[in-house]
C-alpha cells in the first residue's frame, strides 16, 4: 500500500495553506444534506442488518471517494435488546394484582415514518430483567445529594422501593447507580419539560420540543471506559476469554426503564409523603411529593415493572479509512465518529457522520489534485457507540501500542448540531492555539454576519469572560468515542460542534435526544435549514485534522498546556482552602503539584523558544 508520488509542493508550507482553503471550500452543505438524508431513511441501531448494509455503503463509498484503504473491522460484544414477544412496560396495580394504568408500548411515530419498521421501542439497554413491584419514591434527578437530602432532610428510606427520578444533570448510568447503592429494586426515569422543553417552542413535528408521549433511550452501564463490559482491557474478539454475563463490568443488578412526560403524569399524580423543595419541582401539573406510595385514596396501588430486555453477545463493524502520508506516514490524525444510532439518529450521530462523508469526499478530490498530506490520516465510523463506546475502544484496545506510538491527535465527530446559536469546542489545551487560528479562516454559517469569522462571531457569542478576551473552550469530559484514545490512551483530543445558547437555554442536551424523532427533517427544518451550520462544523473538523497532518511542525502549543495547568492546580487548591481542618489534620500540601507546573512551564517556555531557532528546511 505505497503512496502515490508527492506532489513537488507539498513540502512548502504556502502550498499546505493554499490546499487548505481548497479543502476547506470544496465542503458544500447540499452535500452534506445529501449525505444525512440518506443515511437517516431507516433505523440502524448498533447489531442490526441495516446498520451493517450502512457500514458496508460508507466503506464503497470512501474507497469511490479515493481514499487507499478502507477496511470493515469486526468485533463481538454485548449487546442489549428489549424482547420482541414481551414488551417492557410500567404499570400501576391495585390490591388484586390488576393492572389499573399500563404506560405505553412506544412512542406515537412521526409523520412519513409510518410504514418503517425496525424501530425499537424506548428502553433501557443492560438492564436487569425482572418485575419488581412496589411503592414508588420520587427522588429529583437522582443524584448523590437528591439520595442523601432524601435520607437526612426527608427521612425517607428507599430501600426495597422503586425510585422515579428525572432525566438531566447527570448520565443516566449513574442514577441508575446511585438508586441501587440506596437499596432500590427498580427506577424509572422520565423527561420532564423543564429538562427537555425549550420557551415557546411546539413539539414535533410543528416545533423542535419534545412531545408528551417522547421517550428517551439509553444505556445505564457504569463503564468507567471498560469497551465491552465481557472483555474489558481486551478486543472482543472471536479469540478473547469472555466473562460469565454475572460478571460483566458496570451492568446494573436491577431494572430500568424510561418513560415520557404523558406517562409520567400518571405515576406522580397520586404520590402521597411530602411536599419536596422547590428545586425538586419540574413543569408537570403534579404536586412532585415524594411519597413513598400513593395517596389515602389510592394507598393500596402498587407500580409494578415489566422488563424483560435480553443481553446477548452480537457482531459489530467499524469502519476504517486511511490516507498514507507522504513524509511521515507512521505519525497518525484520526478523525472518528460513530454510526449506529437508537432510531434514525437524525442528529445524533448522523449530524456528525454527515460531516466525516463530506471531509472524506473533499479529500479525496484534494488528492486527485495531487495533493498528499505529510502525514497518514485515518477516518473511522465506529459501531456501538451507544451501547458503551464499544466500537471505538475496541480498536482502541486492538492497537494501543501502535497509537500511543504512532497518534498525533484525534478528533471527535459524534453529532454536529445541538442548538443553533454559536460553535462549542471541547479539547486537550495543546490545541487551544490551533482552534483559534484556524476558525479565523472560516467564515460564520449567520445569515446576517456576512463577512465576519466564525472566530469573531463565536466570540461575540460565547466570550471566555473569566481570564482571557477569546472564545470559550471547554474541558473535554466523556460520553463520546474520543473517551479511550484521549483518557486511557493520552492522546490529544478534541471536538467541535454547533450549540445552544448555555445562558437562557437551560435544557438538557436537546429536547428529542434519543427519541423517534431525531429525524432528517428536524435538522432541516428547525436546526440548519441552509446546511451553513454544519459545512461550518464540517470545516472546523477537517481543518484540524488537515493542519494536523499537513503543517510541517505540529501545531501543538505546549505553553497553553502549562497555562491550563496552573488554573486546575490554582483551583483544586481554592477549593481545599474552604477545608482547613482537614488539611491540617491530613498534612495537605500542594507545593509539589505547584512545582511540578513550574517545571513543566519552564519546559515548556524552553521547547518553544528552541522551535524559534529550528532549521525548518526541509
Amino acid at each position: 500500500w505505497f503512496a502515490k508520488p508527492t506532489h513537488p509542493n507539498t513540502v512548502n508550507n504556502s502550498a499546505s495553506s493554499k490546499y487548505l482553503k481548497e479543502f476547506l471550500d470544496e465542503m458544500q452543505p447540499g452535500q452534506i444534506r445529501e449525505h444525512l438524508r440518506k443515511f437517516t431513511r431507516l433505523p440502524h441501531l448498533a447489531g442490526t442488518e441495516q446498520n451493517l448494509r450502512y457500514a458496508e455503503q460508507i466503506k464503497k463509498e470512501w474507497q469511490e471517494f479515493g481514499l487507499d484503504s478502507v477496511e470493515m473491522v469486526p468485533y463481538d460484544v454485548l449487546l442489549s435488546y428489549p424482547n420482541k414477544s414481551q414488551p417492557n412496560y410500567i404499570s400501576i396495580v391495585d390490591q388484586l394484582g390488576s393492572e389499573v394504568f399500563n404506560t405505553s408500548l412506544a412512542e406515537p411515530v412521526p409523520e412519513g415514518y409510518e410504514d418503517v419498521s425496525n424501530i425499537v421501542p424506548p428502553y433501557s439497554a443492560f438492564s436487569a430483567k425482572g418485575q419488581p413491584e412496589g411503592d414508588l419514591v420520587y427522588v429529583n434527578y437522582g443524584r448523590t445529594e437528591d439520595f442523601f437530602q432524601l435520607e437526612s432532610d426527608m427521612g425517607i428510606n428507599v430501600t426495597g422501593k422503586i425510585v422515579i427520578v428525572r432525566y438531566g444533570k447527570i448520565f443516566r448510568g449513574n442514577k441508575v447507580k446511585n438508586a441501587m447503592l440506596a437499596g432500590a429494586k427498580g427506577i424509572i426515569m422520565f423527561s420532564d419539560p423543564a429538562d427537555y422543553w425549550a420557551a415557546g417552542v411546539q413539539p414535533y413535528p410543528d416545533g423542535w420540543n419534545l412531545p408528551g408521549g417522547g421517550a428517551q433511550r439509553g444505556n445505564v452501564l457504569n463503564l468507567n471506559g471498560a469497551g465491552d463490559p465481557l472483555t474489558p482491557g481486551y478486543p472482543a474478539k472471536e479469540y478473547t476469554h469472555r466473562f460469565s454475563l454475572k460478571d460483566g463490568v458496570g451492568l446494573p443488578k436491577i431494572p430500568v426503564h424510561p418513560i415520557g412526560f404523558h406517562d409520567a403524569i400518571h405515576l406522580l399524580k397520586n404520590m402521597g409523603g411530602q411536599i419536596p423543595p422547590n428545586n425538586w419541582k419540574g413543569a408537570l401539573n403534579v404536586s412532585y411529593r415524594t411519597g413513598p406510595g400513593f395517596t389515602d385514596d389510592f394507598k393500596s396501588q402498587k407500580v409494578r415493572m415489566n422488563i424483560h430486555t435480553e443481553n446477548q453477545v452480537t457482531r459489530i463493524y467499524n469502519v476504517i479509512g486511511r490516507i498514507r502520508g507522504a513524509l511521515e506516514p507512521d505519525r497518525y490524525v484520526i478523525l472518528g465518529g460513530h454510526r449506529d444510532a437508537w432510531v434514525f439518529g437524525g442528529i445524533d450521530p448522523m449530524s456528525g457522520a454527515a460531516v466525516v462523508h463530506e471531509i472524506v469526499r473533499s479529500a479525496g478530490r484534494l488528492l486527485s489534485k495531487g495533493w498528499r498530506p505529510r502525514r497518514t490520516m485515518i477516518f473511522a465510523s465506529w459501531d456501538a457507540e451507544e451501547f458503551g463506546l464499544l466500537g471505538s475502544t475496541e480498536w482502541a484496545e486492538d492497537n494501543a501500542k501502535l497509537l500511543q506510538e504512532r497518534a498525533v491527535a484525534y478528533i471527535n465527530a459524534d453529532s454536529a448540531i445541538e442548538g443553533m446559536y454559536t460553535l462549542r469546542v471541547d479539547c486537550t489545551p495543546s490545541l487551544h492555539t490551533l482552534v483559534y487560528d484556524l476558525t479565523k479562516q472560516i467564515a460564520s454559517p449567520e445569515e446576517e454576519e456576512e463577512g465576519v469569522s466564525l472566530y469573531e462571531s463565536w466570540h461575540k457569542r460565547d466570550n471566555w469572560t473569566n481570564d482571557r478576551d477569546a472564545p470559550r473552550i471547554s474541558k473535554l469530559g466523556s460520553g463520546s468515542d474520543f473517551e479511550a484514545y484521549y483518557i486511557r490512551l493520552g492522546i490529544a483530543a478534541g471536538r467541535a460542534r454547533y450549540t445552544k445558547n448555555k445562558k437562557t437555554e437551560r435544557y438538557s442536551s436537546y429536547p428529542v435526544y434519543h427519541s423517534v424523532y431525531e429525524t432528517f427533517e428536524l435538522v432541516q427544518k428547525f436546526y440548519d435549514p441552509s446546511f451553513k451550520r454544519l459545512r461550518a462544523v464540517a470545516q472546523v473538523r477537517a481543518g484540524l485534522i488537515f493542519l494536523l497532518a499537513d503543517s510541517h511542525l505540529l501545531p501543538l502549543d505546549v505553553n497553553q498546556y502549562a497555562d491550563s495547568l496552573r488554573k486546575y492546580a490554582q483551583s483544586i487548591a481554592q477549593l481545599a482552602q474552604k477545608h482547613p481542618e482537614e488539611m491540617e489534620m491530613y498534612e495537605v500540601s500542594f507545593d509539589s503539584l505547584f512545582s511540578a507546573v513550574e517545571n513543566f512551564t519552564v519546559a515548556g517556555r524552553d521547547f518553544h523558544e528552541r522551535l524559534q531557532t529550528l532549521n525548518k528546511a526541509e
